[in-house]
């Protein structure tokens, strides 16, 4: 028969050896330079803050805010299904979980943390949508019904977590709130607007209405959530451990491949792959990375929807949105780029096949070339149609951006893991690390072989078959040196 021991008596014993080594009062002391770093922080900026989500006329309709709130509701599902959202610390989770213990009292604590920050986020959200669409009369019960909303998501969200079956339609349900706001943003952008108005909200008092009934809705549904909160089951929790752990690595450490290894390995985890061959015509490595690009397609979908994204930018200056297509090519080609990481970690397979580090780079370089050229040729063409652009074929400049995107993504592969022994740089804020700046910058770096596009765009001139030119043959050229001078024919590694 097991006994069920009271947690809270191992929860202090467990915290008097993690904390016997500090001095008294160091816990303190974090709590003051914390709170006193806020304070000065909140002083300093909050005039700037306040622009950002409290402007002094609105400045949105009532479609945009709907479908920014769309957005902002599925990609913080889709947040709280990658992190748990119950979840434990990883001492808790290797030494609790099995114990003797209440289950419901273990994992309580991290679903109030988690309604909490869910309830903040939502909070800002409809914060940011009040200041900016809504009348300020009706901003307070907006503001509360929008982190109710938060605190229902987080709950949908747990149920997710204990049901397989249910986590599934979460899943799509937050795909699909993301992908409504998209479409209803791109729609607004390319309906002929007047002047934002503030028309078409509900009433202060059905607000209140409102935002009462769903603080009923929630309470139920947080009592029926805490009383099941026990039959989560171990597997779960223990993978939300291992996710909550390497975020914190991630932070503590500086090292964001931690977030990008658990990302993929989750990812191919959950696939059940089939044999089958590169086409024959392809070279051997860029063969493999087309078969990669066949098997990743919810990403290839996710890439074609953030297509419009450089379209929604027109109302901020000019080079902004061409900034934007820069980015996303980069990150279009960056979809099979982690084998590029592979064999600049591991290069018995190039030995195999008898390929020099060049050799194997330019193979490599093909396919995230293609999909950097496909991304930024539907973005500009996208552009082109809604006349954000001017007069030109725009749309050709597809070519230099995507060997552009494509060297950037393969120099960002490349990177390796953050570089902490590097000096620091004294700052009048304080001390600066380099290693996190330098590996944050290496890939982007790249992305200058766009500037006289960006210059264009932003200078708001038509096209000419000059700029066509140079820009082609800038991007050529940097592609060229970034071969020849990280590479050698004589050498397999493919460290950079």
């Amino acid at each position: 028969m097991t006994v069920i021991v009271s947690l809270r008596p191992v929860r202090r014993w467990i915290h008097q050896r993690q904390v016997s080594h500090r001095e008294r009062g160091a816990t303190l002391g974090n709590l003051y330079f914390a709170a006193l770093l806020i304070a000065v922080l909140g002083a300093v900026t909050h005039k700037q803050i306040s622009k950002i989500f409290w402007p002094g006329t609105p400045d949105l309709g009532i479609l945009p805010a709907v479908a920014l709130g769309l957005l902002g509701a599925g990609f913080l599902l889709m947040a709280m299904r990658a992190t748990g959202p119950v979840t434990l610390g990883r001492p808790a989770a290797y030494f609790l979980l099995t114990a003797p213990v209440s289950r419901r009292r273990l994992l309580l604590p991290s679903l109030r943390l988690a309604a909490l920050v869910a309830a903040c986020l939502a909070a800002l959200i409809a914060t940011a949508l009040a200041g900016h669409a809504a009348p300020h009369a009706v901003a307070g019960p907006l503001i509360a019904a929008g982190a109710l909303l938060g605190v229902g998501l987080l709950l949908v969200a747990v149920v997710a977590q204990r049901a397989h079956g249910w986590a599934r339609v979460t899943d799509r349900l937050a795909t699909a709130l993301a992908a409504a706001g998209l479409a209803l943003l791109i729609a607004d952008n390319l309906a002929v607007r007047s002047r934002p108005a503030t028309g078409g909200w509900l009433s202060r008092p059905l607000l209140v209405t409102l935002a009462g009934s769903l603080a009923v809705v929630v309470a139920a549904g947080s009592a029926l959530i805490v009383r099941d909160l026990a039959r989560t089951p171990d597997d779960r929790v223990l993978d939300a451990a291992k996710t909550t752990g390497t975020i914190f690595d991630t932070a503590f450490g500086m090292e964001p491949s931690f977030v990008t290894d658990l990302v993929a390995r989750r990812y191919w985890s959950n696939r059940r792959l089939r044999s089958a061959r590169p086409p024959a015509r392809l070279p051997v490595l860029t063969g493999q990375d087309f078969l990669l690009v066949r098997r990743r397609l919810p990403r290839l979908l996710w890439l074609l929807a953030a297509t419009p994204i450089p379209l929604l930018l027109t109302a901020a200056p000019p080079w902004v949105a061409a900034v934007a297509v820069l980015l996303g090519a980069m990150i279009a080609g960056g979809t099979t780029t982690a084998t590029v990481n592979t064999d600049a970690g591991n290069p018995v397979l190039l030995r195999l096949l008898g390929l020099s580090s060049r050799a194997a780079l330019l193979q490599r370089l093909r396919i995230p070339v293609a999909l950097a050229f496909a991304w930024s040729l539907i973005a500009l063409v996208l552009m082109q149609v809604a006349g954000d652009l001017p007069g030109g074929q725009w749309f050709l400049l597809s070519v230099p951006l995507g060997v552009t995107g494509g060297v950037a993504a393969v120099r960002r592969a490349r990177a390796g893991f953050v570089r902490n022994d590097l000096l620091p740089l004294d700052t009048p804020m304080g001390t600066v690390s380099t290693g996190p700046l330098v590996h944050a910058f290496a890939g982007p770096d790249a992305l200058i072989l766009g500037v006289p596009t960006v210059v264009a765009v932003g200078q708001g001139g038509p096209l000419t078959y000059t700029l066509l030119l140079f820009q082609t043959a800038l991007a050529l050229i940097g592609a060229r040196a970034y071969l020849a001078g990280t590479t050698d024919p004589a050498r397999v590694e493919l460290r950079a």
